[in-house]
């Protein structure tokens, strides 16, 4: 196991929010020990004592409830280096050392290829990690320069791609489900399904993240990390194991199947729009283009609809729809899983049979499971909901990625190929929208966004 952690943009918010509440939560579990460093890196002119301050800020802000003395013992690990992390005289003065580190690039994915070249220049212990945020490259060609530039600094195992996503308790149980319950996985074809909606509607608006958000917009910035990474999980064929080989092949397969949208496609099966002013419960949100730190000549999309199909033996005839959006009425994070309707009702005239659903939250996280049922009159149908409320997850989603980084297990990362394919998948989206042939739609804030929606 590494005992070394390295966050390259250490005062961020990326750290301040997940990362260092993570660290708290390895601590709280035991898969911490007292041997263990932090080293935070950025522009700020700080010292150790001043980066110790703000680290003790924030876990107290973001860490949860854990003991004080656990909070203490991961900010007392942490020690700050002032560096530009794209000079690699620098980089090299932050990663010093005789053992190995994991290096986590915590900034904008603009900055990769130049950190990723700096760290090289600089050098790493052997048997060092390095880790990367979503999204990997702005397109294909970005992604497999990137890939390269990573290849000439780490074995690929080396080379963690995260995407907290997987991570999460109920996107485990998407497999959970499908291969551990022998009632499920006959059915799962597209024999038995006729569609899957995986969506992540969030009220959320801009909240100040327009130097991201408005370079990278709702398609890049969700549905070609996230969300397609919940459709690999939810189509994939079941694996021999849940190594980190036999996983990621499966899911590369998913995304080699993914049939590629022809430009008439594109106008056919997706939709883009941005918020306009308007309320979501007591607050009152300004039009995206007005918000501040956006330029609205961009015509940045923060809605993305994107139907696909897949060309598998299992999936041919259903339909995967992937969808996502900001500042919307409520929040819908959820991949449901539509069932075709039975060949036959009978019950004469007694109503109209459900489609059976079966729904697993993301937000919050749970099962629930659509069915027809009799109602209180016998004679008549009525829909049945069954509901499952997950564990709490023993760590947060960033505390099992960091420690899969720390161990040293890719199983939860993505292959460089598997995101090469999944910038494949999109580029004919991404050529068509460019060249404005989608028209951007627009919706009010605190509305269900563009109608009609799915």
């Amino acid at each position: 196991m590494i005992n070394r952690l390295v966050i390259l943009g250490a005062t961020g918010d990326l750290s301040a929010r997940f990362l260092l509440p993570a660290l708290v939560a390895l601590r709280s579990a035991g898969n911490l020990g007292d041997g263990f460093r932090l080293t935070g890196a950025s522009r700020e002119d700080w010292d150790g004592a001043r980066y110790r301050e703000w680290v003790t800020a924030q876990i107290e802000r973001h860490g949860g409830h854990y003991p004080a003395d656990t909070k203490a013992a991961v900010a007392d690990a942490a020690d700050y280096r002032r560096a530009d992390v794209t000079n690699p005289a620098h980089v090299a003065a932050v990663v010093a050392g005789d053992d190995p580190v994991a290096v986590y690039l915590a900034l904008p994915p603009a900055l990769f290829p130049v950190v990723v070249t700096a760290l090289h220049e600089a050098g790493l212990p052997p048997g060092s990690r390095v880790v990367l945020e979503k999204p990997f490259g702005a397109n294909l060609s970005d992604a497999r320069e990137l890939n390269r530039l990573l290849a000439e600094l780490v074995p690929e195992q080396a080379v963690f791609r995260v995407d907290h996503f997987l991570a999460m308790t109920t996107v485990q149980n998407v497999l959970g489900s499908r291969l551990a319950n022998r009632v499920l996985e006959p059915l799962w074809n597209s024999t038995h399904i006729a569609e899957v909606d995986i969506v992540w509607d969030e009220t959320l608006a801009l909240e100040g993240r327009a130097g991201y958000y408005d370079t990278v917009g709702a398609l890049k910035d969700m549905v070609q990390n996230h969300l397609l990474q919940l459709l690999c999980l939810v189509a994939m064929e079941p694996p021999i194991t849940l190594g980190e080989r036999d996983l990621r092949d499966r899911k590369v397969d998913v995304l080699r199947s993914v049939r590629l949208l022809t430009e008439d496609d594109v106008l056919r099966c997706t939709r883009r729009a941005r918020y306009l002013a308007g309320r979501i419960g007591d607050r009152d949100i300004p039009a995206y283009a007005d918000e501040e730190g956006v330029d609205p000549d961009r015509r940045m999309e923060t809605y993305a609809e994107v139907e696909l199909e897949l060309d598998s033996w299992r999936w041919s005839g259903t339909t995967f729809r992937l969808r996502t959006g900001k500042a919307l009425r409520a929040n819908r994070k959820e991949v449901a899983v539509r069932f075709r309707s039975v060949p036959h009702l009978p019950f004469g005239h007694s109503g109209e049979a459900h489609p059976n659903v079966l729904r697993f939250g993301l937000e919050p996280e749970d099962l629930t499971f659509d069915l027809t049922g009799i109602g209180a009159h016998t004679d008549t149908l009525a829909p049945l909901s069954l509901t499952a409320r997950m564990e709490p997850p023993h760590l947060p989603a960033y505390g099992r990625l960091l420690l899969d980084v720390l161990n040293g297990d890719p199983a939860l990362s993505i292959r460089g190929d598997e995101a090469e394919e999944a910038w494949r998948v999109l580029t004919p989206v991404l050529t068509a929208w460019e060249k404005d042939l989608v028209p951007l739609e627009e919706y009010p804030a605190g509305s269900d966004g563009p109608t009609p929606a799915w």
